[in-house]
């Protein structure tokens, strides 16, 4: 019984020490490929220009560079500018940027 409440008393030290804590972390990163980046993109587009118009930019397309995704939507024919696009991190799902143009 006094080893468990020692145990128990130095794990406590340790978490209040300020150890990390524990979490897991895929080796391939949290967005490993491009259907999960497009995924992200539009939660965050859509509270942004709203639901009904990013379904308008359909489809999405996802280009890996250098551990960041640029997820860019499509414009309709003959329009030239208005495509969502964002960037996010391969490794642990920052978005770095989100714009609307082209």
């Amino acid at each position: 019984m006094k080893r468990i409440a020692l145990l128990a008393l130095i794990l406590t030290l340790a978490t209040a020490a300020g150890s990390k804590k524990l979490s897991y972390k895929p080796e391939v990163g949290y967005v490993p490929n491009e259907e999960t980046a497009i995924a992200i993109a539009i939660a965050v587009w859509s509270p942004i220009y709203g639901r009904e118009k990013i379904e308008t930019d359909r489809p999405f397309k996802a280009v890996l560079k250098k551990g960041v995704w640029t997820v860019t939507g499509t414009l309709p024919e003959g329009v030239t500018s208005g495509a969502p696009e964002a960037d996010i991190s391969k490794d642990d799902g920052r978005i770095f940027r989100v714009i609307r143009f082209r």
